[in-house]
């Protein structure tokens, strides 16, 4: 996943952890995303299928788009469609989404930017990718959050934050082992950029391999962590994680995750996964040099669809996790 990136994380400012018998909170459920197809046809997963919306207060829908990689023409968009009552946070870490809307706002959302739509009394709006990105492909990958308005708020006017990635408050852990993009709402001693109605964190989070990180959580919110990608574990019972699922935790004023030593994930049937699905674990692995090829040289940090199709052809005996 591109979004923003950070060569030497030991040079970011590092992240608090919690005091020592600070409250970690347990594991209260982990359950899978179901796959499924949003707007024109494009890949998501709904990462807050089967959740009572009770604990996952002030959200609503989370879905994460792709990960994919498009052929040149196979991009898809959403057709025009309303909404009312609640904000949409689109954040895309790869790609590039255009917007418009019935009221005459518009913008672009490209790789690690943040369009905050509050919706408030009601809009009609549109998303696509460009025509240059339809003509290309390439690789498309994002989330997109609905959260709740307050009720006095519901009949607001419609307004937009566009945060470009460059916004984004960057800092570490004590370790320098885990970046934390800050997007919106308060993590220790930071602020993320977005301004919101209901009060929240959005964090992405991105782990070195076999990084434990202890984060501190405020008390009076829910706390969800949902797997991008790779396998790790949640909490201090160490509860296994993998992409596609979401963690709810229960009370407490921290908690804890570890991503696993390698990014190739453990669960995966290769009778039953995509070919984009596999494409994408590849470019994770290769991003974090979490794989060696013999024979093949030096494999891009980050590699395109002919590179990584080479490498999927040498898997074999030629392409192990390092480690």
């Amino acid at each position: 996943m591109a979004a923003i990136t950070v060569e030497d994380t030991g040079k970011l400012p590092r992240l608090a952890a919690p005091p020592p018998g600070v409250p970690s909170r347990p594991v209260r459920s982990v359950t899978v995303a179901p796959k499924g197809f949003e707007g024109e046809g494009f890949p998501v997963r709904r990462a807050f299928e089967g959740v009572d919306l009770a604990i996952l207060d002030p959200f609503i829908h989370l879905d994460q788009i792709g990960e994919v990689n498009y052929a040149p023409g196979e991009p898809k968009g959403t057709p025009w469609h309303p909404h009312r009552g609640f904000e949409t946070v689109t954040y895309m870490m790869d790609g590039v989404l255009e917007h418009a809307d019935s009221i005459g706002g518009g913008g672009v959302i490209r790789d690690g930017g943040t369009q905050w739509m509050t919706a408030g009394k009601g809009i009609l709006h549109i998303e696509t990718p460009p025509q240059d990105v339809v003509a290309a492909g390439g690789w498309f990958h994002g989330l997109q959050l609905w959260v709740n308005l307050p009720g006095a708020k519901k009949w607001i006017d419609p307004r937009y934050q566009d945060l470009e990635s460059d916004q984004v408050v960057l800092v570490t852990t004590a370790g320098a082992d885990t970046l934390l993009r800050i997007i919106a709402g308060p993590l220790g001693e930071f602020t993320g950029p977005g301004s919101t109605h209901s009060p929240i964190t959005m964090v992405h989070a991105t782990f070195d391999p076999g990084a434990r990180a202890d984060i501190p959580w405020p008390a009076s919110f829910n706390c969800l962590v949902y797997i991008l990608g790779g396998d790790a574990t949640v909490g201090v019972e160490a509860r296994p994680v993998a992409t596609g699922d979401l963690t709810v935790f229960g009370s407490g004023d921290a908690f804890t995750a570890c991503l696993l030593d390698s990014l190739i994930p453990r669960r995966f049937d290769l009778d039953s996964i995509s070919d984009d699905e596999l494409r994408g674990i590849m470019r994770r692995a290769c991003a974090a040099g979490a794989l060696t090829a013999t024979g093949y040289g030096a494999i891009p940090s980050l590699p395109d669809a002919k590179e990584i199709d080479a490498l999927l052809r040498m898997m074999g005996n030629n392409v192990q996790p390092v480690g």
